[in-house]
């Protein structure tokens, strides 16, 4: 003949168990009957025990507080004649710790259901070059401020001091035209868009970077290249405004 089994709910902690005994006996919190709640509790660890579950410290620990609430009042309280004494409730504690943890259970419950919630929305992913391609907005900058250029091109700069330790004493000429064509040439191999800081070798003069910034300047003025930037602080990402990819100098500089 198969053994009996006993099955009895498994609480989280001792705050759990007191707060399933109060809900079972349906009395108020602020006015805990600790005789009966104390002894519906040292029951279930008594269930616990037989069934070989391991009871943590924490369940132990709670059964001597209610044992000590209940025997505070049981004791006679002391008459101090001509003295007006506020009555300290030995609940008192207890009440606030319930309450605490309620509040947290139920926050803990409202979080839990927005989880499941957000668990059944499914997000489209964006190709967000295509949508760039096929809507260009009329601000070819977009969200991207000349701060935030500015700010980028500091960057750099800011990135070529620490890194050029020698100093060159032959001049480079750099022309606009050739880094305006770099740049097409670097957006022809990245259509799905060329961060501002790639545009920079690792090792490169102070008249380059001034030159293609001034040449990104200038692609943005004619409505070839659009500049996006994700979020704050975020690389400021440039795109080709021709679907084709085919970017042409057909506005010269004036």
């Amino acid at each position: 003949m198969p053994a009996y089994k006993v099955k009895i709910p498994v609480f989280e902690g001792p705050l759990a168990l007191l707060m399933h005994l109060i809900e079972k006996n349906e009395v108020d919190i602020y006015d805990i009957p600790i005789a009966v709640i104390t002894e519906q509790y040292l029951e279930y660890l008594d269930m616990a025990g037989e069934i070989d579950l391991e009871l943590t410290s924490e369940f132990l620990v709670m059964a001597c507080t209610l044992l000590t609430i209940k025997a505070k009042m049981l004791l006679p309280k002391p008459k101090i004649a001509n003295e007006e004494v506020e009555e300290v409730d030995p609940r008192q504690e207890l009440i606030d710790k319930l309450l605490e943890y309620k509040e947290y259970k139920e926050k803990a419950s409202s979080l839990k259901d927005l989880e499941e919630g957000q668990g059944k929305v499914y997000w489209r992913q964006i190709d967000e070059v295509q949508l760039l391609k096929e809507f260009p907005p009329p601000n070819p900058i977009g969200n991207v401020t000349l701060e935030d250029l500015l700010e980028a091109f500091q960057n750099v700069l800011t990135r070529l001091e620490v890194e050029n330790e020698t100093v060159s004493i032959t001049r480079e000429e750099v022309s606009l035209q050739d880094r305006i064509s770099y740049i097409q040439t670097r957006l022809r191999e990245k259509p799905q868009g060329l961060a501002f800081s790639d545009l920079f070798e690792k090792k490169i003069s102070r008249e380059k970077v001034v030159v293609t910034f001034l040449a990104v300047l200038e692609l943005t003025r004619r409505g070839v290249i659009m500049v996006r930037q994700h979020c704050l602080f975020a690389d400021i990402i440039i795109f080709s405004r021709d679907p084709e990819g085919e970017l042409t100098d057909a506005h010269p500089i004036s």
